[in-house]
């Protein structure tokens, strides 16, 4: 498998990345254009679901207005390929190798809260905190790893992906960073430094125009100290400040227990 990683992503692009991760800001990460080679994109993207499928799961709600499918079975043949491959041992060797550390990376194959996720016209995601520990492997999530899918995408309709201020684990300091979701563009960035980050403000693309991405998340051991937080922490945005029926749905949302009932 280590030599089908390469026929599928350009490893030396992806490696110079990993050498500026420590630098990246507000919280170590790294961004990689042309990650995958042009050959595999192109089939990703043809894979890629309408946005009117049957097989989504609906997120249409106040923080979180998006479309994510996780299943295996549903993905077509070089997308299933590619998802094992990132989530594969020699991968996962690459990423170690570049980063060093102290820490023993594993991947999530029921890919949690990963896979396809795709967002329309007035999609956003409010400013959060991804889930802290694992819901069933009670390990740690580390690393995001999401790549864009969106050819033509123009900066006027938005989606920018942004990275805020991270002095406090319960709200996001100053916007630092947007990072624009490009095509064949990967991000790779730290969750466990208060990396709030998100895309608040709604996506201004033509109606048959979609934002769509692959993610892939990486989990260490959790040290003693680990917040347990099984599920993503939003930030109401600055219109939704006060408004009891926004904290009572990200107080939900924030559930194990509770999070399904917000989505479809």
């Amino acid at each position: 498998m280590n030599q089908e990683i390469f026929k599928y992503i350009n490893v030396d692009n992806f490696c110079v990345g990993l050498n500026d991760f420590s630098e990246g800001l507000p919280f170590p990460s790294c961004v990689v254009d042309d990650f995958f080679h042009p050959s595999i994109a192109r089939e990703l993207l043809s894979e890629f679901p309408a946005f009117d499928s049957k097989i989504w799961h609906q997120y249409d709600n106040a923080i979180e207005i998006k479309k994510v499918c996780n299943n295996w079975n549903v993905f077509p043949e070089t997308t299933y390929k590619v998802f094992s491959l990132l989530n594969s041992k020699n991968f996962i060797d690459i990423i170690e190798k570049n980063l060093g550390g102290d820490k023993k990376l594993y991947p999530d194959i029921g890919l949690n809260g990963g896979g396809w996720h795709i967002h329309g016209r007035g999609g956003l995601l409010n400013t959060h905190l991804d889930y802290s520990l694992h819901p069933k492997l009670k390990l740690q999530r580390k690393l995001n790893l999401i790549v864009y899918l969106n050819e033509d995408w123009k900066e006027s309709w938005g989606g920018g992906l942004g990275f805020w201020g991270n002095e406090s684990p319960s709200e996001p300091g100053e916007l630092k960073r947007k990072i624009s979701p490009i095509y064949n563009r990967a991000v790779l960035f730290d969750t466990t430094q208060n990396s709030w980050h998100g895309l608040p403000e709604a996506i201004k693309c033509p109606a048959n125009h979609f934002r769509k991405s692959l993610a892939v998340y990486y989990l260490c051991p959790a040290a003693d100290d680990t917040d347990q937080r099984g599920k993503a922490l939003f930030s109401a945005r600055a219109d939704q400040k006060g408004d009891l029926s926004v904290a009572e749905l990200i107080k939900k949302r924030a559930s194990v227990d509770r999070a399904g009932d917000v989505y479809r």
